[in-house]
């Protein structure tokens, strides 16, 4: 049985007020449960491409007939159903100080389940496992200002985790971590049940976690097929900004 469509963009293009097209009839599917990278050099689009689904650009919410080329489990992004989309959908920032932005670690984790209505016991409840599982157990009372970059990205990610979505949007959720942390990242992600697209520079996480990859430069897609067929093709990289990850690389 195939798998119903967890994120379906149409011919999606986009350009910011008074700037340049930043992303060219962009089209692509993701099946419910996979795991794809998109990757792509500096200023490929990535960040722009993984705001759109959940309709973090404003201006682009606004233009309701042309919003629809983008769905989350058949939900339409459009403004009458956001809130919808924003369950569906768990978003984890580039930089960690654009998402976190309650004084202690428990009030950021519970915010979006409390938000969502919630019992305060059971949010609480799901605050400590999900701080747990991202190995930041007994630190619900710290301030949020006196963590490291990699201790912020790990409570965004609980935050996330706390909310239960259906699909998980990454962007560079590997940078500032050490290699514990990185490895239980790689742990939880693979645990998740549901859908998530992750757009990294670290190829040799993508070889060993994501099932299919997505190259994006110049706001277009270039390649868009399983992991090692597109990974390993040196002309494909060479053109794109890129590098065979080490492990792909023949001998």
């Amino acid at each position: 049985m195939t798998a119903p469509i967890a994120i379906r963009v149409d011919a999606l293009n986009y350009a910011y007020p008074g700037g340049k097209s930043v992303l060219k009839d962009v089209s692509f599917e993701i099946p419910h449960g996979e795991i794809v990278a998109l990757v792509g050099p500096s200023g490929a689009g990535k960040s722009t491409l993984l705001m759109h689904l959940n309709g973090l650009l404003p201006e682009r919410v606004e233009a309701l007939k042309t919003s629809s080329c983008i769905q989350i489990a058949g939900v339409p992004i459009e403004k009458p159903h956001l809130a919808r989309v924003r369950q569906l959908v768990g978003f984890v920032f580039q930089d960690p100080d654009d998402q976190l932005f309650c004084p202690t670690v428990r009030e950021d984790v519970a915010f979006g389940p409390l938000n969502a209505g919630l019992d305060r016991a059971v949010v609480l409840e799901r605050v400590q496992v999900n701080l747990a599982r991202v190995g930041l157990g007994g630190y619900e009372h710290r301030s949020t200002l006196q963590l490291s970059v990699g201790e912020k990205k790990r409570v965004c990610l609980a935050g996330v985790l706390a909310s239960e979505p259906e699909v998980l949007v990454l962007d560079e959720p590997f940078s500032n971590l050490d290699p514990r942390a990185r490895r239980g990242l790689i742990g939880i992600l693979r645990d998740f049940p549901g859908t998530q697209l992750i757009a990294t520079h670290d190829l040799d996480l993508v070889v060993e976690l994501c099932h299919r990859v997505i190259v994006l430069d110049g706001g277009e897609i270039r390649a868009n097929g399983p992991t090692h067929q597109v990974l390993a093709d040196p002309v494909l990289m060479e053109q794109h900004g890129l590098e065979v990850p080490y492990q792909l690389r023949t001998r």
